[in-house]
């Protein structure tokens, strides 16, 4: 398919995550199901969470928080990445990548920490039930609030300096959204001082929550290892496992993009992992939820501190 461009020059043009692929309407078909069931599931996650009393706990309000922010995400890349498949014209405006790249770099920053408050959530839950309304009380929503600030931080002082960047050559990004790394290398500019910083910025990012997940859950294993009973292990195992498997997923793809030198990237590895923490795990986390209810209404995790004041 060829690509037509007929906008100004300060335009950029998306290749997209397939060039010239015979699969294209297969992928395509797969990408819109992932996009249905995410802008369906996370929505309703949202108002069942809203509606539901019971589930007015600090576990829940971060899921609920976790589901808006899916929901956002989900709807900054996957609609320009479906148009882009099936159109001629691939160009998004200078100003729509900018909010492009400011909304991922938002998103993915409030998701680190989210994930990161998910971990120490389950941590208190199973290692220290009782002292979790007091540990876990209204102070979540600052927490959660937090977590957005942070995110926010991230894309006002990454984006305003990307996109100051000169782009005097060629405006072809070799991807399927406006991402830093793809964006920087159409850069007519020395960048190395930048990305420098960005590469310490992004690696306090990853190890802060990083940190809290690897402790969280070590503590979590041997308070499991130690349970009595069979079905309370097995239980906890269950949810543990579907909130590792998102983190490892989401981290890991976020490593590589932003952490690994240069030289271990290629443009279609960079498209491939871009796509498990753009499009994967934002249909994961609202099927993993329920797994998180089961646990604790159903394992003896269930507390009452209600969070109805957030």
């Amino acid at each position: 398919m060829s690509v037509k461009n007929t906008n100004s020059t300060s335009d950029f043009i998306l290749l997209g995550l397939l060039v010239n692929s015979k699969f294209t309407g297969i992928v395509f078909a797969v990408i819109l199901a992932i996009f249905v069931v995410a802008i369906t599931a996370n929505p309703v996650m949202i108002f069942f969470i809203h509606r539901d009393s019971h589930l007015h706990t600090p576990m829940y309000f971060l899921l609920s928080q976790l589901s808006i922010m899916d929901t956002l995400f989900t709807c900054t890349t996957i609609p320009k990445l479906l148009v882009n498949m099936i159109s001629n014209e691939k160009t998004i405006s200078f100003v729509a990548c900018g909010i492009q790249l400011f909304l991922c770099l938002t998103m993915m920053g409030t998701e680190f920490f989210l994930l990161g408050l998910m971990a120490y959530d389950r941590y208190v839950a199973v290692c220290n039930p009782l002292r979790y309304p007091v540990l876990m009380n209204r102070r979540v929503c600052l927490l959660a609030a937090g977590a957005w600030f942070g995110g926010s931080l991230d894309g006002f002082l990454l984006t305003p300096i990307t996109m100051n960047v000169p782009y005097c050559g060629s405006r072809i990004i070799d991807h399927f959204f406006c991402e830093i790394p793809a964006v920087l290398k159409l850069a007519f500019a020395d960048t190395s001082l930048y990305e420098a910083l960005m590469y310490i910025c992004c690696v306090l990012m990853l190890l802060i929550p990083i940190s809290i997940i690897s402790a969280s859950y070590s503590l979590i294993l041997l308070t499991v290892h130690r349970m009595r009973s069979a079905e309370g292990r097995k239980k906890a195992f269950t949810t543990c496992s579907s909130h590792l498997t998102i983190v490892s997923i989401f981290y890991g793809a976020s490593f590589y993009t932003y952490v690994l030198p240069k030289s271990f990237h290629t443009p279609e590895q960079d498209k491939v992992v871009s796509a498990f923490y753009t499009v994967v795990t934002l249909t994961l986390n609202p099927l993993s939820e329920p797994m998180d209810y089961n646990f604790q209404k159903q394992g003896g995790i269930w507390h009452n501190t209600n969070l109805d004041a957030c």
